[in-house]
């Protein structure tokens, strides 16, 4: 079953309030498809899905625009250090996150042609990493620093950061729940550790938009035509407008959060969010 455009309209605002909050945007997403009678391990799915991550990835781009301008880009050596963080991060991330696949598969799954997709649609997976990633911004939450903590970001910093994002692998853990919380733990300033979150959000969009493009490709046997793509583009195109505009409205909010020392209200919110999951997939959804 194919979504309407009012559906598509939906998810696109859910994705885009739930995914630059610490709550798990995907968790969102697919529990709203399932409720709709949608299929989230369908290829066309898990590439509207990365889409609407490409609408608040512009939200991301647009919001933080300004600071990263004068952090990151502000001098020369301001700015190799940025691409030396960030790339030792994204390094960190494709490593433990390759692993991480491989072990589900082979383990979970138990090898063969399956599909690392298939978790997509596992609501307990999902309960179990929303729990989890609660708990992870609880801690944080209570031993982060006090004061404004370190605006300076090592490398080692950035190794702990990428390995944690790796999570995201597994439906359900947020990506800047996580990635926010090992920022804090480490010692590194709320604003500063939000920065760099997103950054890192912003630079493994695109390989995934594109991993996406192809298993959707592949899915309709290498011989969709042009006419084709675009009618399964043009869903997306829509909800990526509405996750756009949810993203920024909920950027702002996070921002105000953050800084107010609110953080572990979002860890309350994904133990209370694992518990609904749970439920719902007790009941069979």
């Amino acid at each position: 079953m194919s979504p309407t455009f009012l559906q598509i309209i939906v998810l696109g605002l859910i994705q885009g309030a739930a995914e630059l909050l610490p709550v798990s945007s995907s968790a969102h997403v697919i529990v709203a498809e399932k409720m709709m009678g949608l299929d989230p391990s369908h290829p066309e799915m898990t590439f509207l899905l990365v889409m609407l991550h490409t609408g608040t990835m512009f939200a991301v781009i647009a919001y933080f625009w300004r600071a990263w301008r004068e952090n990151f880009f502000g001098s020369v050596p301001r700015l190799r250090e940025a691409i030396r963080q960030v790339a030792v991060a994204t390094v960190c991330t494709l490593a433990v996150g390759g692993i991480l696949k491989l072990l589900i598969e082979k383990i979970i799954l138990g090898g063969g042609k399956a599909e690392f997709e298939q978790l997509f649609s596992s609501l307990p997976l999902i309960a179990g990493a929303l729990a989890a990633a609660g708990a992870l911004i609880l801690i944080a939450a209570a031993r982060a620093p006090r004061d404004t903590g370190r605006n300076d970001l090592t490398l080692r910093d950035s190794a702990w950061i990428g390995a944690v994002q790796a999570s995201i692998v597994i439906r359900g853990f947020t990506r800047s729940g996580t990635t926010i919380s090992t920022a804090l733990l480490r010692g590194v300033g709320r604003r500063r550790a939000e920065e760099f979150s997103f950054a890192l959000g912003v630079v493994i969009t695109p390989p995934a938009i594109a991993l996406e493009a192809w298993r959707l490709f592949k899915s309709h046997g290498g011989t969709a035509g042009p006419a084709h793509l675009g009618q399964m583009l043009l869903p997306g195109l829509v909800g990526m407008v509405a996750s756009f505009l949810a993203g920024l409205l909920a950027l702002r909010w996070l921002s105000r959060w953050l800084e107010a020392g609110r953080w572990q209200y979002f860890g309350y919110y994904c133990l209370g969010a694992a518990a609904v999951v749970a439920v719902l997939a007790r009941r069979g959804f």
